[in-house]
């Protein structure tokens, strides 16, 4: 059985409380130049007694004209030709009912695969009930007030 949920995050760090000692205001230095966003699609594989793997893509977004903007039919069915490859066996699809989930073209993806892939979608809004949606949490804590050190780019100081 296989879980999948998308994400997306911006290039520039969130904000998030952190504990000081009283009178010093922590500094996170970021660029502020650009844009950038990466969107995150993942597969949470579960099978009974063994581990539980990931299996994700990364999109990453500069605001260029051409760019793919997001997780299309074509980049989905890139990361389930990935996963089933991967995990050598048929897969039970559960995803939740986002448009690029329902559109003809995914359709037509999965109906020509229905030798291994069986997709199942879940209520209209039920997070809960996809253990994805907790990576996307842990990965988002983990990435507040973090700013990757880089030489060639031009630090602002941004007091929190």
């Amino acid at each position: 059985m296989v879980f999948e949920d998308e994400a997306g995050q911006s290039l520039r760090p969130p904000k998030a409380r952190t504990w000081a000692p009283r009178g010093k205001t922590p500094v996170v230095k970021v660029t502020g130049k650009g844009y950038g966003r990466v969107s995150l699609a993942a597969l949470t594989c579960i099978r009974p007694r063994q581990r539980t793997p990931l299996i994700f893509r990364t999109l990453l977004r500069r605001g260029r004209s051409g760019e793919i903007k997001g997780f299309g039919p074509r980049q989905f069915a890139g990361l389930l030709d990935a996963a089933h490859a991967q995990l050598g066996g048929k897969i039970v699809l559960v995803w939740d009912n986002d448009r690029r989930h329902l559109s003809k073209a995914m359709r037509a993806y999965i109906d020509a695969r229905s030798a291994w892939l069986t997709v199942f979608q879940l209520p209209a809004y039920a997070p809960e009930l996809n253990p994805v949606e907790q990576v996307w949490s842990v990965l988002k804590r983990g990435l507040a007030n973090l700013a990757p050190h880089r030489s060639s780019w031009d630090p602002v100081q941004v007091k929190q």
